[in-house]
């Protein structure tokens, strides 16, 4: 705490940030999940350190007009870093594997969404990312580009290859899904 701040203005900040943290963490780790290729503890991982960059520059972030879009950056770069990391070790890289889909879904709709994450997750990371922010955080091609550092004719190229190898990996598995179902007898 310094001379020039008196205690309440922490404490504002604190509460500030908690408040923040809970209207937000729903969404951003959804996000984080989808980076991280529908795996949970790698997601929440993620988000707990995107957050605890946030909390030590709270002072700062508060005061921009959409705080959650420069932790969304945030969470953004440390996938960006985590993949740089991985590709660096790739001896320490985790098995993926299928998501824990929530109690409350339909069973096809428990299907569709494990065979999107399943997709994802067999996608190089800067595919999954192109995919995530341009599909679901909704950015246009030129945001997705400045979010990655990259040039808006990779986005759109990562993009058209990611959702290709997400349709044949679709068909795929329907595909196989059926044969299955043929080969059991069932109707």
């Amino acid at each position: 705490m310094s001379e020039a701040e008196p205690p309440d203005v922490i404490e504002d900040d604190d509460a500030s940030f908690e408040d923040f943290v809970a209207g937000s963490s729903a969404r951003l780790f959804t996000m984080a999940r989808l980076l991280t290729g529908g795996h949970r503890a790698e997601a929440e991982d993620l988000l707990q350190g995107a957050y605890e960059r946030a909390y030590r520059r709270w002072g700062r972030i508060s005061r921009r007009a959409d705080p959650e879009r420069y932790v969304r950056q945030m969470l953004v770069n440390a996938s960006v870093d985590r993949w740089r990391w991985r590709r660096r070790h790739p001896e320490t890289a985790l098995v993926i594997s299928g998501p824990d889909p929530g109690t409350a879904d339909t069973a096809a709709a428990v299907a569709d969404r494990d065979l999107l994450l399943r997709g994802l997750a067999a996608l190089p990371p800067r595919q999954r990312a192109v995919l995530v922010l341009r599909y679901f955080e909704d950015l246009s091609e030129a945001q997705t580009a400045m979010v990655l550092g990259c040039s808006v004719g990779t986005v759109k190229s990562q993009a058209a290859r990611g959702l290709a190898r997400l349709r044949d990996g679709t068909s795929e598995a329907g595909a196989r899904y059926s044969g299955a179902r043929e080969g059991d007898g069932a109707p």
